[in-house]
């Protein structure tokens, strides 16, 4: 599929000519056909391809690369540099009113994730800057957009000013005199999505503009719609002229396409991504960190920012300590999902890491997050003494048939968490193990703390490998 072939493609590329001590003209011709092909096939901008490829290939092919040191790793630095231009070279958020109400406008085409992405905003906003919010429902044409707009909501605590299905030029414009009446920072206006752009629709809205004389005009994309949305774009930018984009439905670091189209075809920052059905899957759009997704270079600071917000630092240092003394029990366990599930599913973590091999990539793919629910199902069904002695459940095949009932499930998978638990002791033991150049090649390469050595067999069976 076009959405996996962008990084697996372009990170294939790349890793033939990374290491090598010499380059030739034959070699970077290569690559670049592979990153042509694999940049088609996520529907990146025929233009933008070409444009992107001749700026690679110019500065690829200079005399200070190919003749230099670790000229494989030159061009892979040229190539993240220029996906990081091509998306735009800084992050840009919300420019805010000094004083007084700060006018948000949302525009998009109908299904492209708009209402949530408001929601989404909405809470960004409070959790961030702090600021009291509101929204104005003012897309008329949708009776369904009003009342998912009024369940969202109540969903995340934001008032909601609606006034049904009459001309939203009005609604908008009453919205805004309630909003300076009641002390509100920011007003986050939803207006009509339709299934295509239409005259009448464009008309109301440069009405809405002129109305709410918005701070920023943020237009939502799919980013499932490839190079479309470039398209999209430029047709609501041309005449609304929007400050910047919502890429929506951006899972993982595979989809590409539309974000490596829209900046340089329409001329629109991308703002914001949104990945997930949770309201606080939404985050601030780094094209630099973007780039080093696509390329399997990690994204550690994102990885970091998630983990700040979703882990509280004297609770993990209560749980670090515990599993270091060896008293890390099932509550415990317990309290270390919750951590996980705060931070999103565990395939998207291991793919903020640096270093993640192809296989290991694949097997967290494979990852089912649900396994997290059902070991905390077999948890609560363990009396307070046995979640706090684990030895209880390990001596006993007695209770573990209980807790296995109780849950619902195989004495099997009762075993198996008692492994897991198993499995995060001696992971701390070996780390206590570790002398400082150990642990510092661990934070270079993260990815080494799941990797095994392969031991030769001794004895019966010799020539075999073992893990």
């Amino acid at each position: 599929m076009a959405e996996t072939s962008l990084s697996s493609r372009l990170q294939m590329a790349m890793r033939r000519i990374t290491g090598r001590g010499a380059l030739t003209e034959k070699d970077i011709d290569e690559m670049m056909r592979e990153i042509r092909l694999s940049l088609l096939e996520a529907d990146v901008n025929f233009r933008v391809v070409k444009t992107f490829i001749n700026r690679i290939k110019e500065k690829a092919l200079g005399e200070k690369i190919l003749k230099g040191l670790n000229p494989g790793q030159q061009v892979v630095k040229v190539v993240h540099e220029e996906l990081k231009n091509v998306m735009g070279e800084e992050a840009e958020g919300i420019r805010y009113q000094a004083n007084g109400l700060t006018t948000l406008m949302t525009i998009g085409l109908q299904g492209s994730g708009k209402t949530t992405s408001i929601g989404k905003l909405a809470v960004f906003i409070r959790k961030n800057e702090n600021k009291k919010v509101l929204l104005i429902a003012a897309d008329v044409y949708r009776p369904a957009a009003i009342d998912q707009l009024k369940i969202i909501g109540k969903q995340i605590g934001i008032d909601v000013y609606d006034e049904g299905l009459i001309d939203a030029r009005k609604i908008v414009k009453n919205g805004l005199k309630y909003a300076n009446e009641n002390a509100y920072d920011v007003v986050i206006i939803d207006t009509a999505g339709r299934l295509h752009i239409d005259e009448k629709m464009m008309k109301e809205l440069v009405d809405i503009k002129a109305i709410a004389n918005p701070s920023e005009i943020l237009l939502t994309v799919d980013a499932m719609t490839g190079q479309d949305a470039a398209n999209i774009a430029k047709s609501f930018h041309d005449q609304l002229q929007a400050t910047g984009a919502i890429l929506t439905k951006l899972d993982g670091d595979t989809r590409g396409g539309a974000a490596l189209s829209i900046r340089e075809i329409s001329g629109i920052p991308i703002k914001f991504a949104s990945s997930g059905e949770k309201m606080d899957t939404f985050e601030i759009f780094h094209p630099e960190r973007m780039a080093s997704r696509i390329l399997g270079m990690g994204d550690v600071l994102t990885l970091i920012e998630k983990a700040t917000d979703a882990i509280d630092e004297d609770e993990a240092q209560n749980m670090m300590e515990k599993m270091m003394s060896n008293t890390f029990n099932y509550n415990d366990l317990m309290k270390q999902f919750k951590m996980i599930n705060r931070m999103g599913s565990v395939s998207k973590i291991l793919g903020f890491m640096p270093g993640m091999g192809k296989q290991l990539k694949q097997a967290a793919a494979q990852v089912d997050d649900k396994q997290f629910n059902k070991m905390s199902v077999m948890i609560q069904s363990m009396t307070k003494a046995e979640r706090k002695d684990p030895t209880l459940i390990d001596r006993s095949s007695r209770r573990r048939t209980r807790v296995a009932k109780g849950a619902g499930v195989q004495v099997s998978d009762v075993n198996r968490l008692r492994q897991s638990l198993e499995a995060q002791k001696k992971m701390m033991k070996q780390m206590q193990n570790m002398d400082e150049s150990k642990l510092q090649q661990l934070q270079n390469n993260p990815s080494q703390a799941f990797s095994q050595k392969a031991k030769k067999g001794k004895g019966k069976g010799k020539g075999h490998f073992r893990f």
